[in-house]
């Protein structure tokens, strides 16, 4: 997506992040980049109020639920492989082995 008109940084850079954004998981002068592109593209702008709007609701509806210990144990376990750089197993891990 792009609205046509030139930026310093890209439309097409500013909705690949845009949850980087959202969730504050970038540093601070990329914060202040997008937060620049904002001002000046209404189309990006409003993308960005439409997740956020979005990112709320789920929030709202969903953010209360307590999520199983042994489900929080395994998928940690699974992050834990995947950042140790071990092979991780294809199968679900988060399902009962099945019977024989």
């Amino acid at each position: 997506m792009s609205c046509g008109e030139p930026h310093e940084t890209d439309c097409s850079e500013i909705l690949d992040h845009l949850y980087e954004f959202l969730d504050r998981e970038m540093p601070d002068n990329d914060c202040t980049k997008f937060e620049t592109h904002f001002e000046e593209c209404s189309p990006c702008l409003e993308k960005y109020g439409l997740e956020q709007a979005v990112k709320k609701l789920v929030k709202r509806c969903c953010g209360q639920d307590d999520v199983p210990t042994d489900l929080r144990a395994k998928v940690l376990g699974r992050i834990d492989l995947i950042r140790s750089g071990e092979t991780v197993p294809e199968h679900d891990v988060t399902k009962a082995p099945q019977e024989s």
